[in-house]
């Protein structure tokens, strides 16, 4: 569904990704780990289109995204949930997830989107018509989420979804996560080791900007190919 081919990215000269190939594949849930400065994010918003590659191939259900500017790479079919879960707090949490739906052909269809993005988080319901300057971490987390299902994606990009959230909170959205999996394929930055462990198929590890291994989850945690990814997922750096 995606292949990312020896990316390269630059950012004020420095050079932030270094040649990064992996593929994510239809059904799957993928974990991108690594520690600050790896490139997690960068991956992401460059996937995205906030950033333009110097060097590289970004495909997309067989074709190539790069130049294409943020709505049109979400209109093909990937969403995206950011790590500040940007929510607008003047807005109400219906309407904080419907504004993708502008896009829908009709009001139905709209409608049976905002639908089944509430479906998959039943909590927000009782929350609809709350501003969403008066939600906690966790529910700004879920609208974020909610609002990229909304517009119908094939791919889902979830930046750092449970970051400073408690463990309950960070159960429950990783439960709802897996939920979609495998009707939608989702690709997870995370520096929690642990949750990666929990919930990937695949996980996918960076260091410093470089692409260190990508495989089999049980196989990167238990029987890494890499002394690199043995020391990270050992605790001996990171």
């Amino acid at each position: 569904m995606l292949a990312v081919r020896d990316l390269i990215v630059e950012i004020q000269g420095s050079r932030v990704l270094r040649g990064v190939s992996f593929e994510v594949k239809a059904g799957e849930l993928v974990c991108i780990v690594g520690r600050n400065g790896a490139g997690k994010t960068t991956s992401f918003r460059t996937v995205m289109g906030f950033r333009r590659p110097a060097a590289g191939a970004i495909m997309f259900d067989g074709q190539s995204i790069v130049g294409l500017r943020p709505h049109q790479i979400a209109r093909m079919g990937i969403g995206f949930s950011p790590e500040e879960s940007e929510v607008f707090g003047e807005l109400t949490v219906v309407e904080n997830i419907a504004l993708p739906t502008w896009t829908c052909p009709s009001p139905r269809s709209a409608q049976a989107r905002i639908d089944d993005a509430f479906k998959v988080f039943p909590k927000l319901v009782s929350y609809r018509d709350r501003g969403g300057q008066a939600l906690s971490g966790g529910e700004r987390k879920m609208v974020s989420i909610a609002r990229a299902l909304a517009l119908g994606p094939k791919l889902l990009l979830l930046d750092e979804p449970t970051s400073s959230l408690d463990p309950v909170a960070t159960e429950s959205i990783e439960a709802l996560i897996r939920t979609l999996v495998p009707r939608l394929t989702v690709v997870i930055v995370t520096h929690n080791l642990a949750q990666a462990r929990r919930v990937s198929d695949r996980t996918v590890f960076l260091n410093q900007g470089r692409l260190v291994e990508h495989g089999d989850t049980q196989q990167v945690f238990e029987h890494p190919a890499e002394e690199e990814t043995a020391h990270y997922v050992g605790g001996r750096f990171g």
